[in-house]
């Protein structure tokens, strides 16, 4: 594989011009969690351990919106290299629609029943009266973030991914200022704590999408036409639930089971450390695979674009170097990341968020296990968002995404620490079980060449 990494000078620059936009908006939108984590730390791990709760429900409808950028994605890249326009307005109709319904849902659920949903994920009582006042809240943000979410993947598919980066931004900054003005009552507010974090993500959410609009209003190089994306014609709409679809559902299904393994620690004994602890390792973790995330959907967006042109012959070859690539990327970041997590993160980092001894040697060990996956972890990523989703391979993709989670991986993390009461280190345990069978079933799938489909011809 690592020899088709000789691809020369213009493959590299086309890599770099896609995938560092992608990366910092992924570095911008991890930051904006991890400020949120940060400043609600400083409340206590009480305050930190509710919000980690309540932000379960909210990564849950944020994989739904990427799971329909992804699903939209698959079309407008391929659409793209043919030039029809027309299609991918199309598709961003039949996304704004659905974007707005499930949000709609979402934020109503959440808003009319939400110690009912909170009381699925925790039995702490002293966690439930918090994340039910932010949950309530930062469910209405996703009925703009969702909009703006559809949008703006369209463009990163159409090879415009510095539209996200300047709206997300924009976002953080609102988000950050206003964290500091509610959260603590600075400036004559009132001290608002956790629902003030809640009142700061609504508020940003609204300034993305008003941007979004202007844009789409001032753009030339791609016009939105209401004629055609309010009226998307019969034949695309099924085409994109064919092909969408199962993408959302694969996104709902991965980011329910990546839940589970938090419903399942919550229910461990001592859950308000070992979430404090996850709540910060899962930041960092975060931050750390923002560059494999640019990867794979840069990935996507070439992968697609290729075979919408017609270059079928070149694909597999592309698609190889960027695994590769991946998975050295992987290895660099997890390299560093283990090192961070024995040096210099629980002497710096571990004290801002005011972690007792226990929650900060959980936190420690968390982050060695991800370390240790995360090149296979990027390749995973990379080789089913990046090069089956793009290629049209959307059930296989799902299929290898979801299976080695549900039924093996969450089962095992179940039986491990809720029925023979091991601690967390089983847990990921269970988690790496699941990322060597994902890699195996997805090197398989690739070396097969079936992944590579032209979705947007007639009949498909």
């Amino acid at each position: 594989m690592f020899s088709y990494l000789n691809r020369g000078r213009a493959f590299y620059r086309n890599l770099l011009f896609l995938a560092l936009p992608i990366l910092f908006q992924n570095l911008i939108t991890t930051s904006l969690g991890m400020i949120d984590t940060f400043m609600v730390g400083s409340l206590g791990e009480a305050p930190l351990a509710a919000v980690a709760q309540a932000n379960i429900l909210v990564f849950i409808i944020q994989l739904i919106i990427f799971g329909l950028q992804s699903g939209s994605s698959v079309l407008i890249s391929q659409y793209w290299g043919k030039g029809d326009t027309d299609a991918i307005n199309r598709v961003m109709g039949v996304g704004f629609y659905l974007a707005g319904a499930i949000s709609a849902l979402f934020a109503g659920t959440l808003f009319f029943f939400p110690h009912q949903i909170i009381g699925l994920l925790t039995d702490n009582q002293e966690l439930i009266p918090l994340a039910v006042g932010y949950a309530r809240i930062v469910g209405l943000s996703y009925l703009f973030n969702s909009i703006t979410g559809v949008y703006t993947g369209a463009h990163r598919s159409m090879e415009n991914p510095k539209l996200g980066l300047y709206i997300y931004a924009a976002s953080m900054c609102t988000n950050t200022f206003l964290n500091w003005v509610l959260i603590f009552g600075n400036l004559g507010a009132p001290r608002l704590e956790v629902e003030g974090a809640a009142i700061a993500t609504l508020v940003s959410r609204i300034v993305e999408f008003v941007i979004m609009v202007v844009y789409a209003k001032c753009n030339r190089r791609f016009r939105l036409k209401p004629a055609v994306f309010l009226h998307p014609d019969r034949e695309l709409v099924r085409k994109f639930f064919r092909y969408a679809t199962p993408v959302v559902v694969n996104e709902m299904l991965w980011g329910l089971g990546t839940s589970m393994y938090k419903v399942i620690m919550g229910h461990m004994e001592g859950s308000t450390q070992i979430l404090a602890a996850r709540a910060i390792s899962g930041n960092i973790e975060d931050i750390c695979i923002v560059a494999v995330m640019a990867i794979a959907n840069t990935t996507a967006i070439i992968i697609g674009r290729e075979i919408g042109a017609g270059r079928r012959s070149t694909v597999y070859e592309l698609a190889a170097a960027l695994d590769a690539i991946s998975f050295l990327c992987g290895g660099v970041i997890g390299a560093l990341l283990v090192l961070s997590a024995h040096t210099w993160l629980p002497v710096v980092v571990y004290p801002l968020f005011h972690l007792t001894p226990v929650s900060s040697e959980i936190a420690t060990l968390i982050l060695t296990f991800i370390g240790c996956l995360m090149p296979l972890r990027s390749f995973d990523t990379t080789n089913t968002v990046g090069v089956l989703r793009g290629g049209g391979d959307i059930r296989a993709a799902a299929i290898i995404d979801v299976s080695a989670m549900w039924l093996v991986a969450i089962p095992l993390a179940a039986f491990f620490a809720l029925v023979l009461r091991w601690n967390v280190v089983w847990v990921y345990v269970a988690v790496t079980v699941e990322q060597l069978v994902k890699s195996t079933l997805g090197i398989l799938r690739f070396r097969s060449h079936a992944w590579i489909n032209d979705i947007t011809r007639a009949g498909t």
